[in-house]
């Protein structure tokens, strides 16, 4: 196999990039200077070395235990639990959220071969126990599996004592209803509220 086919290859992996965007992406780096390559091949093996899951939570982090976890402005006694990391980021954006987090590492998808031994549920069943934690907020993704986690979970938690909620699905901002799936028209309609 030539490099370029190798370095194509080992592009199609990562999620979103098809053969072709993989080929577009090498030829690319082909026709940068070579110091361009170098950094890009130097900043992956960075990342790999120094990036490493916090202990505490199971967020990516370079240090021991990651800034949401040391963060003192931060309440401990909300804990919301994501499928991973990424999620962290997009729960952060909204500004919305000022507890903490608990990142399980997947979702329950017996098709795929994950089961509840997969997932870092005993280190978050340990958090809870600490008694620290009033609520837990379940924050996997709104699919089949996500439900299923999401269930699991209130399950298990059950007898913590601990109160366990999901987050609220329904319409986008800006969203047509006419477009919108059933469970979403469902759910918005289930999650609603009175207007003040």
């Amino acid at each position: 196999m030539s490099a370029i086919e190798e370095l194509a290859l080992e592009f199609a992996k990562l999620p979103g990039i098809g053969r072709k965007t993989a080929m577009r992406l090498t030829y690319h780096l082909l026709k940068q200077p070579p110091e361009a390559s170098k950094r890009l091949a130097g900043a992956l093996a960075t990342l790999s070395e120094r990036v490493h899951p916090c202990g505490t939570c199971g967020n990516l982090t370079e240090t021991a235990t990651c800034a949401i976890c040391t963060d003192p402005r931060r309440d401990a006694s909300l804990l919301c639990v994501v499928e991973d990391a990424s999620d962290i980021s997009a729960i952060e954006r909204s500004g919305e959220f000022r507890g903490t987090y608990h990142v399980l590492g997947g979702r329950l998808s017996p098709l795929d071969g994950v089961g509840p031994d997969d997932l870092a549920v005993e280190p978050l069943k340990r958090r809870v126990a600490m008694g620290d934690v009033r609520e837990v907020i379940v924050a996997t993704n709104p699919s089949l599996e996500g439900d299923a986690t999401a269930v699991w979970l209130q399950r298990e938690l059950a007898a913590s004592g601990v109160s366990v909620t999901r987050i609220a699905r329904g319409l986008p901002v800006g969203g047509d209803l006419e477009y919108a799936d059933v469970v979403t028209i469902a759910q918005a309609l289930s999650a609603r509220r009175v207007m003040a």
